[in-house]
């Protein structure tokens, strides 16, 4: 059987498949997925609040979301038909992916497709700060013509500080040396430096030693406010602080009163511990109409480029979860990349993770003489993964028997 003919004969017909797309995600996703023959596909501008999610996701099968949409166990609960979630942004912190996992909903995101966009605002930002053009651009547009070199610094030869060296801390490690800049970073994990960047012992050291620091970090328990009252007086006097990372990383009041006492020099801030919902509401903030400050409405990946790569990558691996099985990405379902296999038909069961359950599906199978063709198992902390190729003669009744296997949570047939 070909690719083509597996993915037009899935058991469930293509054309009954509901997908609610969110917060205006890139038309490239919605595109893929109207080529690959799903024509129920629906997308709103906006995110959802939790009784709007409830109401929406009812009969939803896939759903896709960014930054805001908040994925909580009371939204999972209601979406009975859900099969997964598609994030289309680097995080997956907005949802419950414990109850995602439990209730065997896959969830994928797209971690490295807005990198370059990210980091190249970096740079850019830096540049600028250095310079002091958000002072100077303000004063052009008011009228006032300053000209003048005082305070205003070259990127080369300057210490770029990275806390966080993954997949963006890296690229700006990179696009920084570029610059003529030394390259320092600090990550928890032990992470490789690339090119002549150095690791800081801890984080204290780098924010004595350099010139501009960027964040990089996830939103975790550790990261919470990470930047705060103590450790802004351990940055080297006029530095400059850049947080593209999450808002809760930084406290902004004692980043405020750092910048009043002429600790920090200034400042470029894309996330916030609060953020409108859409464009248009009111947005305050402790550093508004201060100097050398430039804030963004979360654009840090925000370019054309890199919501079509986000929108293609995410959509690949729906596709490939829905069609044929393939896990590879998802934050909840055990990762399995499964081979084709002609003249069958592919079961996908997920169940609890308890001593028993593999045995208790062959045993089913067997007595009632259905013969598997091929089996792949996967598991994590929570739940198990079994792909099962079976007799397309008696897939019927393998499904029915799978789903009456104890500790079962969903199973469907592929094809």
């Amino acid at each position: 059987m070909s690719t083509q003919q597996r993915n037009t004969a899935t058991s469930y017909p293509k054309d009954k498949i509901k997908i609610l797309f969110l917060e205006n995600i890139s038309d490239a996703a919605v595109k893929k997925f109207r080529s690959h023959g799903y024509t129920q596909v629906e997308k709103i501008n906006r995110a959802l609040s939790e009784q709007q999610l409830i109401e929406a996701v009812r009969d939803v099968h896939i759903l896709g979301i960014r930054s805001k949409t908040a994925i909580t166990e009371n939204v999972l609960a209601a979406a009975k038909k859900l099969q997964a979630i598609g994030c289309f942004c680097i995080g997956v912190n907005q949802i419950d992916l414990r109850a995602a996992t439990q209730r065997g909903v896959a969830v994928f995101n797209a971690p490295y497709s807005n990198t370059r966009s990210v980091a190249e605002l970096v740079i850019g930002t830096s540049i600028m700060l250095l310079r002091g053009i958000p002072d100077k651009n303000l004063a052009a547009h008011k009228g006032y013509w300053q000209k003048e070199a005082k305070g205003s610094r070259e990127m080369r030869g300057k210490t770029m500080g990275i806390v966080g060296y993954g997949n963006i801390g890296s690229q700006v490690s990179v696009m920084a040396e570029a610059l003529g800049m030394r390259v320092v970073f600090y990550d928890i994990e032990n992470k490789l430096p690339l090119g002549n960047a150095t690791s800081c012992r801890s984080l204290k050291e780098l924010l004595s030693t350099s010139d501009i620091i960027t964040l990089h970090v996830p939103e975790t328990t550790l990261t919470n406010n990470l930047i705060n009252k103590q450790t802004l007086r351990q940055c080297k006097k006029g530095a400059l602080l850049i947080n593209y990372a999450r808002g809760h990383v930084v406290d902004l009041e004692a980043l405020h009163q750092a910048m009043k006492a002429g600790q920090i020099a200034g400042a470029a801030i894309d996330v916030f511990p609060w953020e409108p919902e859409k464009n248009g509401d009111i947005f305050s903030c402790p550093l508004q109409n201060q100097p050398n400050v430039l804030l963004t409405p979360h654009i840090g990946g925000s370019t054309e480029e890199a919501q079509q790569n986000i929108g293609e990558d995410v959509s690949i691996k729906l596709f490939q979860y829905l069609e044929t099985g393939f896990s590879d990405g998802s934050h909840t379902i055990p990762s399995l990349s499964l081979p084709p296999q002609t003249g069958a038909h592919r079961i996908l069961h997920i169940h609890k993770n308890v001593p028993g359950v593999l045995s208790a599906i062959n045993t089913a199978l067997s007595s009632n003489n259905i013969n598997i063709l091929g089996q792949y198992l996967k598991t994590n902390e929570l739940i198990g993964y079994v792909v099962l190729d079976v007799d397309h003669k008696l897939s019927t009744r393998a499904l029915s028997l799978l789903r009456e296997i104890p500790g079962s949570i969903r199973a469907r047939m592929l094809y």
